[in-house]
């Protein structure tokens, strides 16, 4: 096991459990930082800022070391979903989202994915987490379902806004055998603690159906629903994570 140096005191919790994960994925891998850089096409020095909480990494150097360690990407990708909403750009980085990778003679230059950060009232959460796409209520079979998995809503809804104690009702009912509860479509996005919007609404009502209490119908993904997710998980046989992804979807679906 690598020696790490301590990271930052004022790097926020959730960035923290990114760089831990980065952390046993370069361990894991059993590769040096010059290695990583010849494999992932990221420079030993990024490596050295990614690990150490000094940067945040762009989501394909992520992906990068999940591939070359073997690990799992989608639950590192929500960590790191969830690290880009809260992430402090460093005196020296001022502007996290758009700055350019060093470079090295064999490897091309690399521009950060910007971090999508809503200008709206710090109350509305929904705008600052974790790039997640939020959606509007599903109205029966009007909406449907793109590429990635988010429901389409119909034009005339509203986006979801969070209101700290409101819950949402329930109208479950089955459409081709799956069950839905009127709030989105989603079958394949992956969602986790931070998460919001009718995506998480609808996985709420779903836990609620099956028996599992997240806590409430409000659509913040929070550490109830996180341990709703992880017995739906467990009792279904499938990796218990607390995230929900395209299996997750399927059994909430049945």
């Amino acid at each position: 096991m690598s020696r790490w140096k301590a990271l930052p005191a004022s790097l926020d919790d959730r960035a923290q459990k990114l760089v831990i994960q980065l952390r046993w994925m370069k361990d894991r891998s059993g590769l040096s930082l010059l290695s990583l850089q010849t494999k992932t096409g990221y420079s030993r020095s990024s490596w050295e800022r990614y690990l150490n909480g000094k940067a945040l990494p762009p989501r394909e150097a992520v992906e990068a070391l999940a591939r070359v360690s073997g690990a799992d990407a989608t639950r590192i990708l929500v960590l790191h979903e969830v690290a880009a909403a809260v992430w402090q750009p460093s005196p020296t980085h001022p502007l996290v989202g758009a700055a350019v990778e060093p470079s090295v003679s064999s490897e091309p230059r690399r521009v950060r994915r910007g971090v999508l950060i809503g200008a709206g009232t710090a109350v509305v959460l929904g705008a600052l987490l974790a790039g997640l796409l939020v959606t509007a209520p599903w109205n029966g079979g009007s909406s449907g379902e793109n590429t990635t998995g988010t429901a389409r809503a119909p034009s005339s809804a509203a986006p979801f806004v969070y209101h700290p104690g409101k819950t949402y009702p329930c109208p479950l009912q089955r459409q081709k055998g799956q069950l839905y509860a009127g709030h989105s479509t989603a079958r394949v996005k992956v969602l986790g603690q931070g998460s919001q919007g009718w995506d998480v609404v609808e996985v709420q009502c779903l836990l609620q159906h099956d028996g599992f209490d997240a806590g409430g119908v409000d659509g913040v993904y929070g550490a109830n629903t996180a341990r709703a997710v992880k017995l739906l998980q467990k009792k279904a046989g499938l990796y218990t994570d607390g995230v929900v992804g395209r299996h997750t979807w399927q059994v909430l679906r049945k």
